[in-house]
Formats: C-alpha cells, structure tokens, sequence
C-alpha cells in the first residue's frame, strides 16, 4: 500500500513556471462590453479580467465562460475556406495546444496560419497596469513566437479590442481570427477543435481522420466531462484556491480522475474505444504539462505523473509526498 501526504493551502504567489518560463497574472478591470464577434452588439457584463478575479468568496476558482462562440461552417458567415483564418496562441497553454494538436492532425496548417505570442506576461498597455499575452517586437526577440502579421498588435488584448472596441474581459488564447472581417470568430477551444475537425474537410489534407466519430461520441462525452472538470481545469482550481476546504476538494478530484484515467489506459491504448479522438487530445494537453508545471507551482504534488507520448498508454502515475508551497496564477 502507498501512502501520500496530504497537501496543505499555504500563501498564494503570482506565479506559474512553465518549462523555464514565468507567467504573471492580470488585474482587476471590471466594465461592461459588447458582445461576441458575428452577434448584434448585446451588452455582456465581463466580471474577471483574469483568473485571479475568477476566485469566489468561497475561495474556489470559478472559469468564467468564452465570450466570442460564432461557428465556422460551410455555408455559413463565416465560411470554411483556405486562407481566410489565423489561428493566435501561447505554446504554455494547453487550451491552444490542443487546438495546434488538430490543425496538425488534420493536416490544415497550409490552410490556417499561426502565431505564436511570447510565454511570459508582460503589460498590455502604458495607460493601466493589466498583464497578459504580449506578441514580440521583432521574429528573434523570443524563440517560437512571432509579431502579429496581420493587424500590428501588440497584445492579445489589442486583438479583442480590435473586435470589440469596449471589451474587458479575458484576453486569452486560443483566439480564431477572420482576417476578411477583422473579428475574433471563437475563443473557447473545445469549439474550436470541432470546427477544425469537421468543417475544413473540403480543404483538409487529412479529412478522413475524424475525432469526433458519431458511434463515439456518447463515450467521448462521458470522458470529456470528467476530464475537463476534475483534469483540464481541475488544475486550476488547486491553483488558485484561496482556501484549504475547496483546495482539498480540487485536489481529491483531480487524482480521482487521473486513477480513473490511468485505470482505462491500463486496459487499452486510448480513453474511447479502440482510435484516437479528441478524449485523448484533451487529457494528453494537461498531463504533458503536469509534472513541469502543475506539481511545482500549482499545488498539485500528491502524486507524479511521468509525461508520456500520445499513442504510448497507459499512463504512469507515481506516488510522491512532498507538500507544496504556494498557489499558482495564470489567465488561460
């Protein structure tokens, strides 16, 4: 029998390591704004301008929803033609890799450009003091990221007010881009990674490959609400609990869910069924991060998962019982 020790909720610091990268967090900046990209300008009441105003007074973390959630189609506004999007996002975050995950699998990266912004936050604008994603001056100031070729901004943020000239919420990534109409047309990533796998096929170089397949899907479902929950954002509600009781409960549901997942994978290659599909895509973002990030700055060092590659199951997970130290921040 292993035995672990468990966690205790000490002061909460301003930081998340990823690799060998620092990420600040943002201010408070609380105003109304108008709505997404391709609705009417309805009033939407924006309450977190990052994470950190995303803590209840219960001390819980509590993700605010995506804001712009128009769809890519075939015959829709927003048609899915080659050349048209752009896909911004930060390679430290997991909810843009998974969506860099199926522009590659689904062999779409001639048809949809990328750009990646710097890994460390840095201020937004000289007029306030909010913190958040940030594009390079020039292409060799940071490796891996590149300044923004399409509008000339200088944060994320610059982007969403480019859509939507009052908006003060969340600037995150991923962001899809229309570069027709100069919109941010979806932020919410678990969309994103569907239009990518069903509505580019006429373009795709891989549209046979389908990782939502429809006698899938009700399993994929299942996975997904346990993974995103207790796993994908799991982490981050260890992270920025503020205090012990809803830190325990984070903590116990997210190992929960590792075993349960170690648990399927010890019994077969993927999470749903006998193929990859986007249960998998969606666990594999978070556990490639866990031991680098999650353990060391997000409080989350009950046990060690080793990293593993997508298509080697199952997952090891080992024990280790040392307590952590502080809370980790951070506006994906």
């Amino acid at each position: 029998m292993i035995t672990t020790r468990t966690p205790t909720l000490s002061t909460a610091a301003s930081l998340l390591l990823t690799h060998r990268h620092r990420i600040l967090a943002a201010r408070t900046l609380s105003v109304s704004v108008s709505a997404a990209a391709g609705s009417s300008s309805i009033p939407v009441k924006m309450t977190a301008r990052s994470a950190l105003d995303e803590v209840t007074d219960t001390g819980a973390f509590d993700r605010s929803p995506s804001t712009f959630r128009s769809s890519v189609s075939r015959d829709g506004r927003f048609p899915a033609v080659a050349g048209r999007y752009h896909l911004y996002v930060s390679y430290a975050c997991p909810w843009a890799s998974r969506c860099l995950a199926f522009l590659k699998l689904k062999g779409l990266d001639h048809a949809i450009g990328v750009t990646a912004v710097k890994p460390i936050f840095e201020r937004t604008k000289e007029s306030d003091e909010h913190l958040g994603w940030v594009f390079p001056a020039a292409a060799d100031e940071e490796p891996g990221a590149e300044p923004d070729p399409l509008n000339g901004a200088r944060s994320v943020r610059e982007l969403y007010e480019i859509a939507s000239s009052n908006y003060a919420g969340k600037p995150t990534v991923p962001v899809l881009w229309d570069k027709q109409l100069k919109t941010v047309v979806n932020n919410e990533s678990s969309e994103i990674i569907r239009m990518l796998n069903a509505e580019f096929n006429g373009i795709a170089r891989n549209p046979g490959l389908d990782l939502y397949p429809a006698h899938l899907r009700a399993s994929i479902d299942e996975a997904n609400e346990l993974v995103y929950d207790a796993i994908n954002n799991g982490v981050y509600k260890c992270g920025f609990a503020k205090k012990q009781g809803p830190y325990d409960e984070a903590v116990t549901r997210l190992y929960e869910a590792l075993d349960r997942c170690e648990e399927i994978l010890g019994k077969r290659r993927y999470i749903c069924g006998d193929q990859l599909t986007e249960a998998d895509i969606r666990l594999f973002v978070t556990l490639i991060r866990f031991d680098e990030v999650n353990l060391t700055t997000a409080d989350q060092n009950t046990k060690l998962c080793i990293p593993f590659e997508l298509t080697v199951c199952p997952v090891s997970i080992n024990h280790r019982s040392t307590p952590f130290t502080s809370s980790a921040t951070r506006s994906c």
